[in-house]
């Protein structure tokens, strides 16, 4: 019966231990995907602030005409890299942090499970023993009584570890639940169809945003020095553009 049971525990443990490696597996990818996305972002971003300097630097040596329609189209360009920035900084905040945290959050029930396992191999080595004294001195009470009271003890701690695990996991569970549905939140906000709206009736223009991050260049055009967290190597973004070359290439 008990070595039933201990084969019971065992498969419930390992059914656990899955479940911890899979999330470990798909979180830790999506946190990376995640980051990279938001990375490229940043990149395409700052590009397009160097198209708006591009385009009102060309705007000053037109035409009036001209110059004004360039103009307002450089402003409502930058407006929508306002929104970007927005974008960058929720998925920064909402996504890439929680999910690095899970790296964390893992090793702590690996601990977890580690310490049930160790419990339980305890529990099945008492078991074992006992069964071999009663076949070896059956008639010697004493050693008997006390392989089992070793027994015992190693079963009340496998039973107190192993509730303490299934307590752990099941809000695990509960937390990854939780988490899941902040992210699809972060990127699909209630809101969502009247944030660019607002971002435009309030954004600043790409200068304004550098005078206030004390980021302005010297002729006064949009400096490309926003503060990025993870910012790659250069080499980073020529390939981005080479890729981009072949695209339009195939089109």
């Amino acid at each position: 019966m008990l070595r039933r049971s201990l084969e019971n525990r065992d498969a419930q443990t390992r059914q656990l231990q899955d479940a911890v490696t899979n999330v470990e597996k798909h979180f830790g990818e999506l946190c990376q995907i995640f980051a990279a996305y938001v990375r490229k972002t940043a990149r395409l971003r700052d590009k397009a602030d160097l198209l708006v300097n591009e385009i009102n630097m060309y705007a000053s040596t037109e035409t009036p005409n001209l110059k004004q329609g360039l103009k307002n189209f450089a402003d409502e360009f930058a407006k929508l890299q306002d929104y970007r920035q927005a974008e960058v900084e929720r998925l920064e905040a909402k996504v890439v942090e929680p999910l690095k945290a899970y790296g964390t959050i893992v090793k702590m029930k690996r601990d977890d499970l580690k310490a049930t396992l160790t419990a339980r191999n305890r529990e099945a080595k008492q078991l074992t023993q006992l069964e071999r004294t009663r076949q070896r001195n059956p008639s010697d009470r004493h050693v008997i009584s006390q392989a089992e009271t070793e027994l015992q003890r190693a079963t009340m701690d496998a039973t107190r570890t192993t509730r303490h695990l299934e307590e752990t996991i099941d809000n695990f569970e509960k937390q990854k639940i939780k988490d899941i549905k902040v992210f699809r939140n972060s990127l699909y906000p209630p809101d969502y169809s009247s944030r660019l709206d607002i971002v435009r009736a309030n954004s600043k223009s790409p200068l304004q945003r550098s005078l206030s991050a004390k980021c302005v260049s010297g002729t006064g055009q949009v400096s490309t020095c926003r503060l990025r967290k993870d910012q790659q190597a250069d080499d980073d973004d020529d390939d981005d553009d080479e890729e981009l070359d072949i695209t339009e290439e195939e089109n």
